[in-house]
């Protein structure tokens, strides 16, 4: 059997552990190329996009996959609803990969928006050193700035469009408390923004901010396609895969 994980994160590089090796399973994971060095996981590796819903469909008959597995991240809306529509017109069984969001603590000070946009418009409420944690990409709705300062933390640097008031530091988690403390007090930050992507690795940020009494403006996350089998864990996402597989096998 062939399974293919719409990867690049690292629920889908623990999946890939999980599966890897297994016999009479064919494993190839699929990135999107977007970061410039990224933690590959064992089994076959593709890099790039399909074109779209209707590009992915053909990928998928042309390698002959059994089973598709969408293990992005928790806001890459577009693959997810092109890897829905392409699951479906290639008859392969879909599969959502998604880590559960993050849940409001007592302490917290959330302020949840839709949308990047939105959240740039609340922002001059709050603070004026912000803490921006939402990626390289999107920066653009920040730009105008209204003279507040960033902090960007990405693995790459960011392109476009960004605001004049910027600091980018270039890390990857998974990060600590006691780090992610000592980075709100040197760079004396009063607001941090993030999207909720769940997760342990860049959780630590949020106990930060509530043990300095900041306020997070959260973004939430898009809906998810209709229709689609979810599971929070690769565990769970592995069993899925094995109670699949061919008897015997």
């Amino acid at each position: 059997m062939h399974i293919v994980i719409l990867g690049g994160t690292t629920e889908g590089r623990r999946l890939a552990e999980l599966l890897h090796g297994t016999p009479g399973l064919r494993l190839t994971s699929s990135l999107a190329g977007r970061v410039a060095a990224p933690r590959l996981p064992p089994g076959e590796v593709r890099v790039g996009g399909f074109g779209g819903a209707e590009g992915l469909a053909a990928w998928l008959r042309a390698h002959r996959a059994d089973l598709l597995i969408d293990a992005t991240h928790p806001f890459a809306r577009t693959i997810s609803h092109s890897a829905a529509e392409a699951a479906s017109c290639a008859h392969v069984p879909l599969l959502a990969l998604r880590r559960p969001g993050w849940v409001r603590q007592p302490g917290d000070d959330w302020h949840p928006v839709e949308s990047l946009v939105a959240a740039a418009a609340v922002l001059p409420s709050l603070g004026r050193r912000v803490f921006l944690t939402t990626g390289r990409m999107g920066l653009a709705a920040f730009a105008p700035g209204d003279g507040l300062w960033f902090l960007v933390r990405s693995v790459d640097p960011p392109e476009g469009v960004v605001p004049d008031r910027l600091e980018v530091l270039l890390d990857r988690g998974p990060f600590t408390l006691e780090g992610e403390r000592a980075l709100l007090a040197r760079h004396r930050i009063d607001v941090l923004v993030t999207k909720d992507s769940g997760g342990a690795a860049t959780a630590p940020k949020l106990a930060a901010a509530r043990a300095a009494g900041l306020p997070v403006v959260v973004v939430r996350r898009p809906a998810p396609p209709p229709g689609v089998e979810t599971v929070p864990d690769p565990e769970t996402a592995a069993q899925w895969v094995r109670e699949r597989l061919p008897r015997g096998v």
